[in-house]
């Protein structure tokens, strides 16, 4: 009896212990406030409840509330820093690679691969982003607007002639297709499989909790990639026993690469490389297209100035009926500034991921060495001591700003040396559509649809509109 006594003892004492450890994390100096939540779980069933509203998620702005800008919280097992403070976000990008390295929860890398970009470091990851940036850099773009508007005028046509249009899922299909090709040179008419189909599964349980049980969204997600990666990799398979003598997409580029002598680049860091430029230029920007559009939608004033600038591109024009030009794209000053307040309030990426390498004071805090730091950005560009009305869509309040790029109150495409690649394709993309859109066509809202927010990304779902041309 006694016996029984003390192990019953024993193990509420080492439960105890665990419990208050796990409450109480050490630390060489002073933790942000915050709670650890429940043991193993932490947080993280509050963190991944969807957000309906436009503001703040409800699990920052709660925090934010009751312990201030920067505090402490547990997810999937991690203990966290959250910053919604813009000098310590701002800081956090800016020393990547010195106190900081780009990190991200197990369940991100098992979905988009221990190999993808996002957690590689170092002399890799700028391997990488120059292998990138030869596809979407500055003369990749230039060379690539004539088929951007091509694209963007043949899916408005066939949109035109249809009953009702859902712009979430068209433009994605339209994106996806543009991006595919030149990646791959893959035409979804001529392929027996759907790619695509595959990164649809993969989206659709991307944001859901990480049970891996079949029937399970995150399990669907998990098959989603492993059906697109088999896809991959036959294609990257037959490409390298049939080279083309005439070598014209990324995958072309990347297999050189890979038949160097001495080469870095290993066929797994490529089909990884491949799934997440897929997955982001596709995905991230048909988001905030439809966003875009709705907002113009209810907005006739910012609508009118929008088409006052590309009409006046129009007019300019010795050919009216001639493609646009790489300066006529420049010059779209106002579609810039509708650009970046549509990312603003998009918060398509609203959480930023990082890990300490060292213990870093900040304030009267100290980040211990080896947590993981997640910079918010909806705090960031929803923070009216910055933005007036911060959730008012105004694009007019860019004109006296410079931020086209990262600052401490404009984050939407990332900051420091892991600025997103990406970013000025998705501009052009953006840019280039408004332009064929306002120039040729109205539409009218069929059905509203829902905007769904949550900790991983947003979701317009069935946000129907039906398109006219313009009658001259």
């Amino acid at each position: 009896m006694w016996a029984l006594f003390i192990w019953v003892s024993l193990l509420l004492i080492t439960i105890t212990h665990w419990v208050y450890s796990w409450r109480n994390p050490k630390c060489r100096g002073k933790l942000p406030p915050g709670s650890m939540g429940l043991p193993l779980l932490g947080e993280t069933i509050q963190f991944f409840k969807p957000n309906p509203t436009s503001d703040i998620p409800p699990f920052i702005k709660q925090r934010v509330k009751k312990y201030g800008t920067i505090f402490k919280t547990n997810l999937v097992g991690r203990p966290v820093i959250v910053s919604t403070d813009p000098d310590l976000s701002y800081f956090v990008f800016q020393q990547e690679g010195r106190c900081f390295q780009s990190w991200y929860p197990d369940t991100f890398t098992n979905i988009f691969g221990k190999k993808n970009v996002g957690s590689l470091h170092g002399f890799m990851y700028k391997y990488l982003k120059s292998m990138v940036l030869t596809l979407f850099g500055y003369d990749g773009l230039k060379k690539m607007l004539p088929q951007v508007e091509l694209t963007a005028n043949k899916r408005l046509e066939l949109w035109s002639n249809q009953e009702s249009v859902e712009l979430k899922d068209a433009t994605a299909s339209m994106i996806f297709d543009l991006t595919a090709k030149k990646l791959i040179s893959h035409d979804p008419d001529k392929s027996s499989e759907n790619l695509r189909a595959n990164f649809v599964a993969f989206i659709q349980g991307l944001i859901s909790f990480p049970f891996d049980i079949p029937g399970t969204a995150y399990h669907k997600c998990l098959k989603g990639r492993e059906n697109a990666m088999k896809m991959l990799r036959n294609m990257l398979q037959e490409r390298r026993k049939k080279p083309r003598e005439n070598p014209s997409d990324f995958f072309d580029y990347v297999i050189e690469e890979i038949q160097k002598e001495g080469t870095i680049l290993t066929e797994e860091i490529a089909l990884d490389l491949m799934f997440v430029l897929l997955f982001a230029s596709f995905e991230t920007t048909s988001l905030a297209l439809t966003l875009a559009i709705k907002f113009l939608s209810d907005d006739p004033q910012v609508l009118k100035r929008l088409t006052e600038e590309h009409e006046t591109i129009l007019r300019n024009r010795e050919d009216a009926e001639s493609g646009l030009t790489w300066e006529e794209y420049k010059s779209m000053t106002y579609t810039f500034q509708f650009i970046n307040e549509t990312a603003r309030l998009a918060n398509i990426v609203p959480a930023i991921f990082r890990k300490a390498l060292i213990d870093i004071k900040y304030k009267d805090y100290t980040i211990p060495a080896g947590w993981a730091v997640m910079v918010c950005p909806p705090a960031v560009h929803l923070n009216p001591d910055k933005y007036e009305d911060p959730l008012v869509f105004n694009p007019s309040r860019w004109e006296e700003s410079n931020s086209n790029n990262a600052s401490k109150h404009f984050m939407a495409f990332g900051g420091g040396m892991r600025f997103c690649v990406g970013t000025d394709f998705t501009k052009l993309q953006m840019a280039v559509f408004l332009h064929s859109l306002v120039t040729k066509y109205r539409w009218d809202e069929i059905k509203g649809g829902n905007i769904l927010r949550t900790p991983g990304l947003q979701f317009p779902n069935g946000y129907h509109v039906k398109l006219h041309k313009k009658i001259d």
